[in-house]
């Protein structure tokens, strides 16, 4: 038996509970080996895409596509990061990206359980949210969903070397940096070690569930500077990126089978939590919504003070929009050179920008000496009164906000005055 499959008998109940889950590496991988354990070897005889111009990218039409993927034997299924794409006998070849919501189901086979396990004969099949459709030459069929529209499928003559796949970074499951490698990029790295995970030009196949549980693991604060942490720390992030990333996938992207210490189960909607006993708290970092528990992830160092005091303001302005955790992963999908190319440079500006900025709102016109905490005392206050006067704010922003309050008064304690 393949290893990994042991625990597929175990796809077919129902989650314990709803989360608001986005593709990362496990999920698309299960979806890879699913397709490459039931479709390789095999002809494609229908295919149907979506009259979707916004989802499906086909230059040529949408009749020119599927003509092109009727007889074509499918050779293999083959990922990088959060992309996925069939390799046939010719080209080209169909690529799916998967967005916020993208899925691939096979009628009558288990898949994976973050969306849902087996497609049964009562269901609608395909879905009317189907972007791609193909039947093979046995009569097997299979499909790309999406029902948020922010996946992408594609047609590329050689998906590998040309963006948005030939502009990811190593696959943090089939292309792991040495441990002296990793030490060396972060070492590099001006900006929060969150949002330096969340770079697919750094790592690919990392999204945000990923990012907080490593750091969990590894006791390392989310908006820590990269190049900041000891040694002993990126050798525990190095190490927990890989033992969470080969768990996960080892099971199937199956949460039920994770640890119930991972802090995965108690992450999810920004209600108030404990984790081994530890209370989870929620801040912005890396643009996300972002879980934590400030018992054993520690900020150290001058930063400590500013950053919780901007990540505190920033939460209070994103509370009123849409949730910081959807809009990164709409970055991710959206103009892919562009962000490849300056990903890097935008996101140490934007940390750098956010601190100063909110470091001279919570000094505002005083000057001279003041206590220690201060910049977090009077971010605090800003943030509230802001807070107070926001209509829009729902009530999960506020708890949200209620929490980073806490996070904040805890850390101005902690803080020693500068020289």
């Amino acid at each position: 038996m393949e290893h990994g499959r042991l625990s597929r008998s175990r796809l077919t109940r129902g989650p314990t509970t709803e989360r608001a889950r986005m593709p990362e590496l496990p999920e698309v991988e299960a979806a890879r080996r699913a397709l490459q354990a039931h479709c390789v070897g095999r002809r494609i005889a229908r295919c149907a895409v979506a009259d979707d111009a916004k989802v499906v990218v086909a230059a040529g039409g949408r009749e020119a596509f599927e003509s092109a993927m009727v007889g074509r034997t499918i050779v293999a299924a083959r990922r990088r990061g959060k992309n996925l794409w069939l390799q046939l006998d010719a080209p080209p070849f169909p690529s799916f990206q998967f967005g916020m919501a993208g899925a691939i189901y096979i009628k009558g086979v288990p898949v994976t359980k973050y969306k849902r396990s087996v497609v049964n004969s009562e269901e609608e099949w395909p879905s009317k949210y189907s972007k791609f459709f193909a039947a093979l030459d046995d009569g097997l069929e299979f499909s790309f969903t999406d029902k948020r529209r922010f996946a992408r499928v594609r047609l590329f003559e050689d998906p590998e070397i040309v963006p948005p796949i030939s502009e990811l970074g190593p696959d943090a499951l089939f292309e792991p940096m040495s441990v002296g490698n990793f030490l060396d990029s972060l070492g590099r790295k001006k900006i929060g070690i969150k949002a330096l995970l969340l770079d697919q030009t750094f790592i690919s196949g990392i999204g945000n569930w990923i990012a907080d549980e490593v750091l969990y693991q590894s006791r390392i604060h989310p908006l820590q500077i990269a190049s900041n942490l000891p040694r002993e720390n990126c050798e525990a992030l190095h190490r927990s990126i890989q033992e969470v990333v080969k768990y996960a996938v080892e099971v199937d992207a199956d949460c039920d089978c994770f640890p119930k210490e991972w802090l995965f189960h108690h992450r999810w909607g920004k209600k108030p939590g404990k984790v081994n006993g530890n209370k989870i708290e929620f801040i912005t970092a890396g643009g996300r919504t972002t879980a934590y528990v400030p018992q054993l992830q520690k900020l150290y160092g001058t930063q400590s003070s500013k950053t919780i005091a901007a990540s505190l303001v920033q939460l209070v302005e994103n509370s009123g929009a849409n949730d910081p955790e959807s809009d990164g992963e709409v970055a991710d999908i959206s103009k892919p050179k562009k962000r490849a190319a300056t990903s890097r440079a935008v996101r140490g500006q934007q940390n750098e920008d956010t601190i100063g900025t909110s470091s001279r709102k919570a000094r505002g016109n005083g000057g001279g000496g003041k206590k220690p905490g201060a910049d977090v005392e009077a971010a605090e206050k800003a943030a509230a009164t802001k807070s107070n006067g926001e209509q829009g704010l729902d009530q999960q922003g506020s708890n949200a906000v209620d929490s980073s309050d806490r996070v904040t008064r805890r850390s101005s304690r902690k803080v020693k005055p500068r020289k």
